[in-house]
């Protein structure tokens, strides 16, 4: 994923948003979507729920899946990041297909039975959090047979050539994805091929999708990176020996002449891994 043109659509909010940051986040997701979707195979025609759908980031996408006869829901609790859907759905041509609605996921508005399947991208039990009683509403608003699929992101390397920098930047975090100091392993979003078994679901699959990103960078993509910078690392200047606060800024901040974005060779990765599995009849 270098200075290409990209699949996503165009920025829907002000530089200084958090649906901005979930825009950027898109970018470097660019690669993973499609491939998640080319694994689950949506049935045409089928109806399904975009559970946690944000500034609406997959909604075309799934539409495109189900086909003509299709319908996809996008739901999220934030009414402002469904205002940003409507704008995404309003200017594409598949505003039949897509429907929004404000709820919240562990508390679904629909009745049972409702979806041919669901799904839900860094929002089910994730990052943090029980993800027992989310699970449990996608189970109850899918048929019989139908499948429910979590995203999530599951790691990164985005200093090459700095491995060890890496690594203890990453042990003195408070968040290193998709892990929440303090949380409890069981509720860690790698252990929820044991979430789906506790639910009852059949035939559970886990899957792990590659994201690239090298140089030439855009400027978007370059934003991008400097986000994760800051998210992951950000907080922890204070906490870092003077050498490594050195090396941390001298190589993530975007002013920095040796920033490592200037890098002609420039190459980094994220993964996103999917679960997924068939509700029990």
């Amino acid at each position: 994923m270098g200075d290409n043109k990209r699949n996503v659509e165009s920025d829907p909010a002000g530089s200084d948003t958090i649906a901005h940051k979930i825009y950027l986040g898109d970018l470097l997701r660019q690669q993973i979507t499609p491939s998640a979707l080319d694994a689950l195979t949506l049935p045409t025609g089928s109806q399904g729920l975009d559970a946690g759908c944000g500034i609406g980031s997959h909604l075309l996408p799934l539409a495109e899946a189900v086909g003509s006869e299709g319908r996809v829901t996008g739901l999220d609790i934030s009414p402002e990041f469904l205002a940003r859907a409507r704008e995404t759905v309003e200017n594409s041509n598949l505003l039949d297909r897509i429907s929004l609605q404000e709820g919240n996921v562990n508390n679904l508005p629909f009745n049972d039975n409702t979806f041919d399947w669901a799904w839900s991208s860094d929002c089910v039990g994730y990052p943090v959090g029980a993800p027992q009683s989310s699970l449990k509403e996608l189970t109850r608003v899918v048929k019989p047979g139908g499948t429910v699929a979590i995203l999530g992101w599951s790691s990164q390397q985005v200093l090459p050539g700095y491995p060890v920098l890496e690594a203890r930047l990453n042990a003195r975090a408070s968040c290193v994805i998709p892990y929440v100091k303090g949380e409890r392993a069981e509720y860690n979003f790698l252990r929820a091929l044991g979430w789906f078994r506790d639910a009852g679901f059949e035939e559970t699959t886990v899957e792990t999708f590659v994201g690239d990103v090298q140089a030439p960078l855009s400027d978007e993509l370059r934003s991008a990176l400097l986000m994760v910078f800051d998210m992951l690392w950000g907080e922890l200047q204070t906490e870092l020996t003077p050498e490594d606060r050195k090396e941390y800024q001298r190589l993530c901040l975007a002013e920095s002449p040796d920033l490592i974005l200037n890098l002609p060779d420039y190459y980094a990765f994220l993964t996103y891994t999917m679960f997924h599995g068939k509700v029990p009849g």
